[in-house]
């Protein structure tokens, strides 16, 4: 019995990383002022958050004061790679309406104004 447990522990396991959004993870950030970021991408109830984890600038890592806020909020999966939600620009403290595609190790980021006409983006790289 125990081993037959064991054995359904690891199918639902197996299926929960086969699940899991592809999303997910860590992306780095292209330079904005100077500054880049790792961005840890996770579930936040039906969507995706991104949070910065980590800042760099040209001297290396330091500890920004924006270490733990959302940068990324509310990404709706729309299929084939695609997220809609609110981005936040740390640089102006400005929140956007936000889209993602994903492509392989690379994420598109863009924040845009006017109903989505006019749109600044970044490609972010997958560190993990």
């Amino acid at each position: 019995m125990t081993r037959m447990l064991a054995a359904v522990a690891a199918l639902l396991l197996g299926a929960d990383a086969a699940l899991a959004d592809p999303v997910l993870g860590t992306w780095q950030t292209e330079p904005d002022d100077g500054a880049f970021a790792h961005v840890r991408m996770q579930p936040c109830g039906d969507a995706i958050c991104g949070t910065i984890a980590r800042t760099f600038n040209a001297e290396g890592e330091y500890r920004s004061d924006t270490i733990g806020r959302q940068i990324v909020r509310g990404m709706v999966p729309q299929g084939d790679g695609r997220y809609e939600g609110r981005v936040w620009r740390p640089s102006n403290d400005k929140v956007y309406l936000g889209k993602i595609d994903l492509a392989g190790d690379r994420l598109k980021l863009r924040g845009c104004v006017a109903g989505g006409l006019i749109c600044a983006s970044q490609t972010w790289a997958r560190v993990d």
